[in-house]
């Protein structure tokens, strides 16, 4: 009787663990997914269609639009969100998901991470605030020591912002790429090898968060 006790309550705390990893509903074909971010999203160390958006778009069948401006902060994001929510809010063209990719360029410039944290927490409260759902992307701390060593690791800021906005967290994308010089263009830029491992790790976490169905 004991033991069938301990064997309820182990397979009680194994599903309560799981199911702490929240699923979200598939989005269709079509669906229009925008990825606002700096040069990491624009694709800056490859050519021309090899950004990881753009690989997205063919993998998933999903209207990827790329929102990646070279050299921008998150205030620099921030400020571009009404225009990107402009057609979102006449109704013309509803963004399914927000894709945030931003922060590496305040790490570069030293910009404190308390105006950081508080423009992406900006970001994503006006995405939800219009029903958009959002996914946050993790920007490796900046460490030219690291990234020759190959010794890379996600910023705190990120693990700390996804927990007080309750937004999904895609963890060690770009760390992964970065900390391997094959994989890389320059020192912050991966190359187009690069980008379609970004693409693919990302592909995989959409996967598991339930956003993209197997096909």
């Amino acid at each position: 009787m004991v033991k069938k006790s301990i064997i309820i309550v182990f397979v009680s705390i194994l599903l309560a663990a799981c199911g702490r990893e929240q699923q979200y509903t598939a989005l269709p074909v079509n669906a229009n997914v925008v990825i606002l971010g700096d040069s990491l999203t624009y694709g800056s160390g490859a050519g021309r269609g090899e950004d990881y958006a753009s690989i997205l778009a063919i993998n998933t069948r999903w209207n990827v639009i790329n929102a990646g401006v070279p050299g921008n902060t998150s205030a620099n994001g921030l400020a571009r969100l009404p225009e990107l929510f402009a057609d979102h809010d006449t109704g013309e063209q509803i963004i399914d998901l927000l894709i945030v990719e931003l922060g590496g360029n305040d790490f570069l410039k030293k910009v404190p991470e308390v105006e950081t944290a508080s423009n992406l927490k900006a970001i994503l409260k006006q995405a939800k605030a219009k029903g958009i759902q959002t996914v946050l992307l993790a920007i490796p701390e900046f460490s030219p020591v690291g990234a020759a060593f190959g010794n890379l690791s996600d910023h705190s800021l990120y693990a700390t912002l996804a927990e007080e906005t309750e937004t999904p967290l895609v963890e060690e994308v770009f760390t992964e790429v970065l900390a391997r010089n094959s994989l890389k263009a320059d020192p912050i830029h991966p190359n187009a090898d690069g980008y379609r491992m970004v693409e693919a790790n990302l592909r995989n976490a959409l996967l598991k968060l339930g956003f993209l169905k197997l096909k």
